[in-house]
């Protein structure tokens, strides 16, 4: 009766014509004790409801159920409790009392009302599975396991009774309780998989090998058509190393269904425990070939492959043959390429990695984590171009997604698109959440964007913000530093900072120009003469800009013959400053 209601209660919220049928029925679940003949003389000698208290009940029941329908449990509880006062032996409200306190999550007050109603009216299957449930949520197993050997002994052809009871006495560890409730099961309908798998796994347990075997051979007996089975039990003996009968089980199945990929994989396993490798490679790629080993199971493998290839890189090989084949075999799963792509990527065949990915992506666009992979790809390929497509693509399929506004904004910066390289920054921030590293790598983004842009108290507002959330980030040091420096504004605290990056990321060339340039500003001459060195002699021989600010600093020194030698070298790496002819023709310095 209490499924019913529930299933009228849907109804109720959907079309209120169903009210008048459901307040008919309420009538019939709150049935009470009868009343005396006389309805005005209030309860009688046997304790008997009034008629006037019948219909308060009554009335009370049905709105404390219209509140628990529309989701007022609160006023539901309130009014639940009422009717209990008038009739405290009522089961069907201690149920619905029970039902709404396990709910609320309140599992004292739940195992409290539902062990009521289930002692009022033990026959009451309903109130049973509830009061078994919220002994359950308290942990309490053994009462569990009492409640349903109860059920059993009342419904005995209802087996799912007997499931549930075998899995209290598995939690219980009664294992040989579960296993006879099993073959009670077994007795009353027969071989089934679930009872005798579940047997099988429990013999294990116990270490029951011979019990375990039969197992497995009754279901081959039983269903001798099963490949399964044969897998199973060739897995049984090779687990005891009893590897000829395994063997044997295997080639049964081999003649039950000789294109079973799955008996493939049972011998692979088989050939790798006797150590010969190269039989269980052609058996596993026996099973790749196969359209009945499904997708998900293939990947599984090669996972596996990929995390043992790490330690044995001599299995790469393999593992690219099986991706090959499962993108042969599946051509319209985009798993397939992705997961192939995932190994081309490892072994930084960014190229070929791309097309995998570019693959899954046309089949299956909604994958975010191939996004993020081919994203990636593009960026170590330093394809600007095609990273600021496909980062545009993944911005308007994952709006709220962080890192293609980011990659958007990086492929638009190096592409000279200053303004929309700030917008996508700027957008992008604001999807990240508990990520302090990378919310700085944003407004660095910002940073450098404005300084391009000329808006320099944007571009210094946006470095610090950068630094608050990542004090050390040598790359946002350096660039800040340098601008400061370029501008000649701030110099003490450029100086800082170029200090702390070149301490955090030391023998840097471009870090090591940046802190000797800065002590050029502060004139601090034979410091930058060492550190400008330091530059050169770490890279930096071949680099225009590093060889005209040597230059510059051997001037101020008084060394112009050798500044004039610097600036010239200057000239023929690739230095072009606007100053730099100046200067090599005047053989003076201007700043």
């Amino acid at each position: 009766m209490t499924n019913l209601l529930s299933k009228l209660y849907s109804l109720l919220l959907k079309n209120k014509t169903f009210a008048v049928l459901l307040i008919l029925l309420f009538s019939f679940a709150c049935k009470t004790p009868k009343t005396s003949a006389d309805s005005n003389s209030g309860k009688n000698a046997t304790g008997s409801i009034s008629d006037k208290d019948l219909i308060l009940f009554k009335r009370l029941f049905i709105d404390a159920n219209k509140e628990r329908i529309l989701g007022n449990y609160d006023m539901a509880e309130t009014l639940f409790s009422q009717a209990l006062k008038i009739d405290p032996n009522s089961a069907p409200t201690m149920y619905e009392l029970a039902n709404i306190y396990s709910f609320q999550n309140n599992k004292n007050q739940a195992l409290l009302y539902s062990k009521r109603a289930a002692a009022i009216d033990p026959k009451n299957v309903w109130y049973q599975l509830l009061y078994a449930s919220c002994l359950k949520e308290n942990k309490l197993l053994n009462e569990v396991a009492a409640v349903y050997e109860r059920l059993i002994k009342d419904n005995p052809e209802n087996y799912d009774f007997y499931y549930e009871l075998a899995n209290v006495y598995i939690y219980l560890n009664k294992l040989n309780e579960a296993i006879k409730t099993y073959n009670k099961i077994e007795a009353a309908i027969g071989v089934t998989e679930e009872s005798s798998m579940q047997k099988l796994k429990l013999y294990k347990v116990n270490n029951n090998f011979e019990k375990a075997v039969d197992e497995a051979k009754k279901l081959i007996k039983t269903f001798p058509k099963e490949a399964k089975y044969y897998g199973i039990l060739g897995e049984l003996y090779q687990e005891k190393g009893m590897n000829e009968k395994a063997f044997e089980a295997y080639n049964e199945l081999i003649k039950i269904d000789s294109t079973n990929a799955y008996v493939h994989l049972s011998l692979a396993d088989y050939y790798r425990n006797l150590k010969q490798n190269d039989k269980a490679f052609q058996e596993i790629k026996l099973a790749f070939k196969s359209n009945q080993l499904d997708i998900d199971t293939k990947v599984k493998i090669l996972l596996s492959y990929y995390d043992i290839t790490e330690s044995f890189p001599e299995l790469k090989s393999d593992a690219d043959e099986l991706c090959k084949i499962i993108v042969e075999v599946h051509p319209d799963e985009a798993k397939a390429f992705s997961v192939y792509g995932d190994f081309l990527f490892r072994d930084k065949k960014y190229e070929l990695a791309r097309i995998q990915f570019r693959k899954a992506i046309a089949l299956d666009k909604e994958k975010y984590a191939i996004w993020n992979q081919l994203l990636f790809i593009e960026s170590e390929l330093n394809d600007f171009v095609a990273l600021l497509k496909e980062s545009k693509e993944a911005m308007e399929l994952f709006p709220n997604q962080p890192l293609p506004y980011f990659y958007n904004g990086a492929s638009n910066y190096q592409l000279r698109n200053y303004t929309e390289a700030l917008a996508s920054w700027t957008e992008g921030k604001e999807f990240v959440f508990d990520n302090n590293l990378f919310l700085a790598d944003f407004y660095s983004g910002i940073g450098d964007a404005q300084n391009q842009l000329k808006n320099n108290d944007a571009s210094d507002a946006a470095y610090d913000k950068s630094l608050e959330l990542n004090p050390d980030n040598a790359g946002v040091l350096n660039n800040y530093s340098y601008y400061l420096s370029l501008r000649n504004k701030n110099l003490e605290k450029a100086e800082a900072m170029s200090k702390r990056c070149n301490a955090l990321q030391p023998n840097i060339s471009s870090y090591q120009d940046t802190y000797g340039w800065i002590l050029f500003q502060m004139k601090k001459y034979d410091d930058a003469k060492v550190w400008i060195g330091k530059a050169i002699d770490n890279g930096g021989k071949t680099n225009g800009t590093l060889l005209e600010h040597y230059g510059d600093i051997l001037f101020q020194l008084g060394d112009t013959e050798e500044a004039i030698k610097y600036w010239k070298d200057a000239k023929k790496n690739g230095g072009n400053s606007t100053l730099l002819d100046k200067k090599i023709a005047d053989k003076k310095l201007y700043e």
